[in-house]
């Protein structure tokens, strides 16, 4: 089991991540980060878990390459049967390893994901569970991202490899849609909250625009759709994503 995070400038936040990946109930991983040109401390705490466990590996861009190409460079480096991603402010329960394997050997699933919830900044829940869709077809995939990042994973031995495409956000809404065609089946959903999900103000997702021009790029440049084509599928994405994909967010305040 092959565990990849991307690392940049993440001195803030990477302890509490290395540990959710030490305290799984499931041991038998590899935890392997990628360093993409840090100015900060991330490097000198990874050093220090790293003497601690040696199944923490470290790799380092020599300069800052973008996401994709250090997932990639993870990836190749990658021993496991089955690759999962967690990304560098982001945690995982301690039961989310056993749980989703146990699932994808019971399903006969060769790609998986899992409901999740949202913190913020400071690890304080939101209060919102955004839950998996029992099973994700490609044709549902292309309409909108619905793969929390930080909960898939997928079967390496059977698939192969699958890498990001290099483009500068939303390449992991590429790789699913990827590992789902080349799997010839759907994705298959587990209902139970698995990780979270660390909301910040300086990410992606809280610029609204910012999202829409890449993921319009996904499609265009990822993709390879005509300019025309393209416009559709956004279109078809806005649709999805506030009048279908926001059934699965759901407030936990009252549970």
């Amino acid at each position: 089991m092959s565990v990849i995070t991307p690392l940049f400038n993440s001195e803030n936040y990477i302890s509490e991540t290395i540990n959710s990946v030490i305290n799984q109930t499931y041991q038998n991983w590899e935890l392997l980060l990628i360093d993409d040109g840090s100015t900060d401390k991330t490097v000198e705490i990874v050093t220090n878990f790293m003497a601690k466990n040696p199944n923490i590996k470290l790799l380092k861009n020599d300069i800052n390459l973008g996401a994709a190409i250090s997932r990639n460079k993870g990836i190749d480096a990658a021993q496991g049967d089955y690759i999962a991603f967690l990304d560098a402010d982001d945690i995982w329960k301690p039961e989310k390893l056993q749980v989703q394997i146990k699932f994808m050997q019971a399903q006969n699933g060769l790609v998986s994901f899992s409901s999740y919830e949202q913190i913020n900044k400071y690890g304080q829940p939101l209060n919102l569970l955004i839950k998996a869709l029992p099973e994700l077809t490609y044709k549902k995939q292309l309409k909108s991202n619905y793969i929390g990042n930080l909960t898939g994973m997928y079967n390496a031995k059977v698939l192969g490899k699958i890498k990001a495409p290099n483009l500068r956000k939303r390449q992991d809404w590429l790789l699913w849609l990827n590992a789902i065609e080349k799997s010839g089946k759907p994705a298959i959903g587990i209902q139970e909250s698995l990780a979270y999900y660390r909301v910040r103000t300086d990410s992606m997702s809280s610029n609204k625009m910012n999202l829409l021009k890449h993921n319009y790029l996904v499609y265009r440049k990822g993709l390879g759709f005509s300019t025309l084509k393209s416009v559709y599928c956004m279109l078809v994405f806005l649709y999805e994503h506030f009048f279908v994909k926001s059934k699965q967010v759901v407030s936990t305040s009252t549970t």
